[in-house]
């Protein structure tokens, strides 16, 4: 299965925030809409990514601890990103071994959408439920053959 498959079955919808915006605003965001992460764009350009841990990490490590400041103060700046045609086994790897939970997938410099951990895990419990029947059915002589 490809990245292009699951965004056609989730959609290719994206929340996103301005670099430039209030750190409060995007932490509003992230809270309003129940979701970890807002891409960060300027100038219809992604620059960056915003997550619920790039706040508590930044909070955490303020002497004292007020929400100020612009998102790009905040955004993870150097992000990985997917292509539509990769599949879920290399996105989970590239979330895996860099130990994020939302990736950016780019068409070329346009975005086409966002897929979570959840997102391919999902996909994966599909494709095995699958494979699954098609085993079983062979094991018990169900498959045409």
């Amino acid at each position: 299965m490809k990245l292009h498959d699951i965004l056609k079955s989730k959609g290719t919808g994206f929340e996103s925030i301005h670099s430039e915006s209030n750190i409060v605003e995007a932490i509003e965001k992230l809270t309003e809409k129940k979701i970890g992460s807002l891409l960060v764009m300027k100038d219809d350009k992604l620059v960056g990514i915003i997550t619920d841990r790039d706040v508590f990490w930044k909070v955490c490590r303020m002497d004292d601890k007020k929400l100020a400041g612009k998102v790009e103060e905040y955004m993870t700046r150097n992000i990985i990103v997917g292509l539509p045609d990769d599949d879920v086994d290399t996105a989970m790897a590239y979330m895996t071994n860099n130990r994020f939970r939302h990736l950016p997938v780019m068409d070329g410099q346009k975005v086409v959408g966002v897929v979570s951990i959840g997102d391919l895990v999902k996909a994966q419990v599909h494709n095995l439920k699958i494979e699954n029947r098609f085993l079983t059915d062979y094991i018990t002589g169900k498959y045409p053959a």
